[in-house]
């Protein structure tokens, strides 16, 4: 119940952003579509950066870069240590609602915060916080970008974030290939970040491959970097909590059904439309012919910054994962 109680405000901030974006475009019903879309961009990057000021942590990741489990797994945590309801997902501030010795924790995708503040070339507005990146190979994150916007992806994201159209038909490797919504998107979202990382204060690279080889040392390191007092024993429950068969069956029931559709398959019929899908590291070699994946693994090389060490293959990457 009190969680119930403790996401009210959540539920209410959610509901406002919706009306006022709605109110946005009614304030621009004679404005082009661009216009509007870029409007709303702002907008979005107002309320992002007003989060980004009050938070305590701040957790940057691309889209489908394992962000839903890090939540599941510190959400775990969290429960652990504090005693909070075992159905309860970590947002903005709803565990620190709930026991203020747990930070308010931004998760941010940063797709919006350069719309508003003008910084777009720079992570300046990220200076003097407590940052984790949360990277992954961007060729398995193009992929299951893919996935996410064939059958999960809502039709005005889709066009807020200049992705194809709904409904279009785009063959996967196309797709990947594009400049726009695929691989080259991914590698400049990183290598800015890349570029970045030494101006920040506090600063952890978290790898997704570490987190999936070498999860209890790797959340070890991240939860001594975020300040979190948990013994070993809970660390190692929040890994098992964690694990990709219990996060396909907490989708399957929606067991964290007050977290909106962040843990709902689309059609439970399709297991593409799944948020938690397959979590294989190099998997993305499984949806492309030799030559398609030469190309990739080229694009790949010659453009993403060695910060990571993904330029080898998932198979030789040497682990990055550290905090300053």
């Amino acid at each position: 119940m009190s969680y119930l109680f403790s996401s009210a405000p959540q539920a209410m901030h959610s509901l406002w952003k919706k009306i006022s974006r709605m109110l946005l475009r009614a304030r621009m019903v004679f404005a082009s579509e661009a216009d509007k879309l870029q409007a709303e961009r702002k907008l979005r990057g107002q309320e992002q950066f007003r989060k980004l000021q009050q938070a305590d942590i701040v957790l940057v990741s691309f889209g489908k870069s394992g962000r839903t489990w890090l939540r599941v797994m510190l959400s775990r945590l969290y429960q652990q240590i504090y005693g909070l309801p075992e159905r309860a997902l970590i947002g903005f501030d709803n565990f620190h609602n709930m026991n203020h010795a747990i930070p308010r924790m931004f998760f941010t995708h940063d797709n919006y915060i350069g719309d508003y503040t003008g910084h777009t070339d720079s992570k300046v507005d990220f200076y003097g916080k407590k940052v984790v990146l949360l990277a992954r190979d961007p060729r398995d994150v193009a992929v299951s970008q893919f996935f996410q916007w064939k059958y999960r992806m809502k039709t005005n994201k889709k066009a807020i974030n200049q992705y194809p159209e709904h409904g279009a038909d785009v063959a996967i490797f196309d797709f990947v290939m594009s400049p726009s919504a695929g691989l080259m998107k991914v590698i400049g979202f990183l290598n800015l970040w890349a570029k970045e990382a030494p101006r920040m204060e506090d600063f952890f690279l978290l790898r997704y491959e570490d987190l999936k080889a070498r999860p209890v040392e790797t959340l070890e390191k991240l939860v001594a970097f975020m300040g979190t007092p948990a013994a070993d024993a809970q660390i190692r429950d929040a890994v098992e909590f964690s694990s990709y068969e219990n996060m396909k069956k907490m989708e399957e029931k929606k067991t964290f059904w007050l977290s909106g559709g962040r843990m709902v398959p689309k059609d439970r019929s399709n297991p593409n439309s799944y948020k938690v899908r397959r979590a294989k590291v190099g998997g993305y070699r499984d949806y492309f012919d030799d030559q398609q994946v030469a190309q990739i693994e080229a694009v790949t090389a010659e453009n993403l910054s060695p910060f990571f060490g993904y330029a080898a293959g998932p198979e030789t990457q040497q682990s990055k994962a550290s905090g300053t």
